[in-house]
């Protein structure tokens, strides 16, 4: 069996698309997910599967039932363990000195955008903040807090054609702890 990330975009944002990860956590038990861990009230679900489904294959049946259950639509981005980890071992921002984890942000994208709509991404100067799109990946190092950053879910949306959602530095790591 191999371990899943799921990251949903979009809930328990300020009174916005509840989910209690009670709940949230039988559903996944309920598509005969195996191991299902919630982490935070973000929408971060690890689980296993015997199913050899993709990746989209997979956020497609989980927003299936979150909608059937819930009535609204949530996106969904899956990895792996292993890309979570290539995900923490590729972080350009890293190689710097002194840098600040707590402005370390990754955006998860649902695939990988088109080569010019990320040309169009890079020509938005979103100073001070910077960015790297690396795969289905953008590294984000923002200077006043990701409440303040041009660089949010739906700026890259809009830019990329695609899915995001994005989770600080600290919850990535944690869920590759969790993973392993």
């Amino acid at each position: 069996m191999q371990t899943f990330i799921s990251i949903l975009r979009g809930i328990n944002v300020s009174g916005q698309k509840k989910m209690l990860m009670s709940e949230l956590k039988a559903l996944y038990e309920g598509l005969k997910f195996k191991e299902v861990i919630t982490y935070i009230q973000s929408g971060n679900v690890l689980f296993k599967s015997e199913k050899n489904l993709s990746d989209l294959e997979l956020a497609a049946k989980i927003e299936k039932a979150i909608y059937k259950k819930y009535g609204f639509e949530v996106p969904v981005i899956i990895r792996t363990k292993n890309e979570i980890q290539n995900i923490i071992t590729v972080n350009p921002f890293l190689k710097e000195k002194n840098i600040e984890v707590k402005r370390l942000y990754v955006t998860f994208l649902s695939e990988t955008p088109a080569k010019e709509n990320i040309e169009s991404a890079k020509n938005f100067d979103s100073s001070p903040d910077q960015f790297f799109i690396i795969g289905k990946e953008a590294y984000l190092c923002v200077s006043n807090g990701y409440g303040e950053t041009k660089l949010s879910n739906n700026f890259f949306e809009k830019k990329l054609k695609v899915n995001a959602t994005t989770r600080n530095w600290n919850t990535v790591q944690k869920l590759l702890e969790l993973a392993e």
